[in-house]
């Protein structure tokens, strides 16, 4: 017996060591949510509008590079709005044929007018919109919960939020605990990110229009004229590039900063099966010509394809390390498929945090000293088991989310005043079947051992039902509800440990030092 006690007792206290070396000190190994601790709080708007021209753009370009194949010379094939295609200059004697090409390539996703003098108007039907709209919401979401979890933040919150005349939730919550560069973060989330990869056919030029100089101030319908930044004379220039990207981000496997061979910050990115295999045949093809690597609408880097390359690439241009490490995340995560216009921004700061900090002190504080002062009323020195027990698994409750890293909440303070509740309710019905043990005339150690045996199994099984509703609200809730479901699972978990182990060895090393077993209960 003697034995078992005292494993049991270095157990109890290697437990506490470790909890105490896991919060200590607590400034430092608690980590605070955007409620306690500050930071920013940012509502975000998709601009679906971005991703239905996108799709509109798309399909009239097919359908003029489709209508070329076959022969028959367009006036124009022009994306007039998000959901508008306008098909000017059809000849009377290839109608038919020009249908049947539109119809293969939009009819399941336009409705067609058409118009006087050999003029077409397709519009996306509603159905169709409806779900990029949606689609590009659900994309956008993803794209920064990637960005903000490579940032590093703690348990940000990034969700759903509001509505649109459409019906459609199409803005964004960001909350950001404990960001102090704001502005670099907004950066990095807004970014669209969109990389594409296109041949240069002529620049650069001081100016847009010395651009198209040689082609009478008409710009091509394949091509167009991006900026780029011309970092050793501090200037903007120009180039005209075609309109159709030879690869984009989309076929990117990751991207990472490096340094050039100039010593300076650059990023290098790799291809997937399918990029490679279009990046190669895309190079093999204009060996000695030139290609931008465009970034955003703007010239990151321009570079002569010497040989064909499949596998991998490299941007340079003027970055600084930490520039570089921005796009390299932003290329990662992928690009946004539409752009965000902030909503609204909020920066919470610390002293309302530390205010919340010091009220959910002092609640749990009082709560805990209620408590206390009950249990020692009622059960006289048995009460102490209980406050030590309360105070283990609070210590212990604590120990395990700085473990794991989970974020303190101002919810999760509650969760905190609802342990030490549950704490107490487990003693109770410990201590009572002690008593009712001892009534039927048994001595104090039978009384203390089957009193612990025989509520075992209720304090498991409640347990059990409160851990399956703390894993549900963690699962469905939002940032709030996941911070109290963290703070009750750690809470239910440990309340286990002091409630049935640590108070019971309490009792059995007081029983094994008496001569004469007493109990004040």
């Amino acid at each position: 017996m003697a034995k078992n006690l005292r494993w049991k007792v270095l157990l109890i206290i290697g437990v506490v060591g470790l909890a105490v070396f896991a919060v200590y000190p607590p400034a430092e190994q608690i980590r605070l949510g955007l409620d306690l601790r500050g930071g920013a709080h940012l509502v975000m708007q998709v601009q679906t509008d971005d991703a239905l021209l996108v799709e509109t753009e798309t399909s009239a370009e097919a359908l003029s590079e489709q209508a070329i194949v076959d022969g028959i010379v367009l006036t124009s094939v022009t994306a007039v709005s998000p959901t508008e295609i306008r098909v000017e200059g059809v000849p009377p004697e290839r109608v038919r044929d020009f249908q049947d090409i539109a119809d293969e390539l939009l009819g399941a996703l336009y409705d067609r007018e058409v118009e006087a003098g050999g003029a077409y108007t397709y519009r996306m039907l509603p159905g169709r919109e409806r779900v990029l709209r949606e689609e590009s919401v659900r994309q956008a979401l993803q794209t920064i919960e990637r960005r903000v979890n490579e940032l590093g933040v703690a348990e940000p919150i990034v969700a759903p939020y509001g509505g649109a005349d459409r019906g459609l939730r199409d803005q964004i919550l960001i909350q950001l605990p404990g960001v102090a560069d704001v502005e670099g973060a907004k950066e990095v989330i807004g970014s669209t990110g969109l990389l594409e990869i296109k041949l240069v056919e002529d620049g650069p030029a001081p100016s847009r229009e010395m651009l198209l100089q040689t082609r009478s101030g008409v710009l091509p319908p394949d091509l167009e004229v991006v900026p780029s930044m011309n970092a050793s004379l501090g200037s903007t220039d120009y180039y005209l590039v075609r309109g159709l990207a030879g690869v984009t981000g989309r076929d990117l496997r990751t991207a990472g900063p490096t340094i050039d061979e100039y010593n300076q910050p650059a990023i290098s990115f790799s291809f997937n099966r399918e990029g490679a295999r279009k990046f190669g045949d895309f190079t093999g093809a204009n060996v000695g010509r030139s290609l931008a690597v465009i970034m955003d609408d703007r010239i990151e880097s321009v570079a002569t394809i010497q040989e064909r390359i499949s596998a991998e690439g490299r941007i340079t241009g003027s970055f600084t390390q930490q520039e570089a490490s921005d796009l390299a995340l932003i290329l990662r995560s992928g690009a946004l498929p539409a752009s965000l216009v902030l909503q609204e921004e909020r920066t919470v700061g610390p002293t309302l945090g530390a205010d919340s900090v010091r009220a959910g002190v002092i609640a749990s504080a009082a709560g805990l000293f209620s408590v206390a002062l009950f249990m020692l009323v009622y059960y006289r020195l048995s009460g102490i088991n209980a406050v030590v027990a309360v105070a283990l698994n609070l210590l212990i409750m604590l120990a395990c989310m700085a473990y794991v890293g989970a974020v303190l909440t101002l919810p999760g303070i509650a969760g905190f005043i609802l342990t030490i509740g549950m704490g107490v309710d487990s003693n109770v019905l410990i201590f009572e079947r002690i008593k009712e043990e001892m009534g039927a005339a048994r001595g104090v150690r039978a009384a203390v051992s089957a009193g612990f045996d025989r509520v075992f199994l209720t304090i498991i099984d409640t347990h059990i039902a409160s851990l399956i509703a703390a894993a549900f609200l963690f699962q469905f809730g939002s940032g709030p509800i996941k911070g109290f479901a963290t703070t009750l699972f750690f809470g239910l978990i440990s309340n286990v440990f002091t409630a049935v182990f640590v108070s019971r060895t309490m009792f059995e090393a007081i029983l094994t030092r008496r001569r004469e077993a007493t109990l004040s209960i």
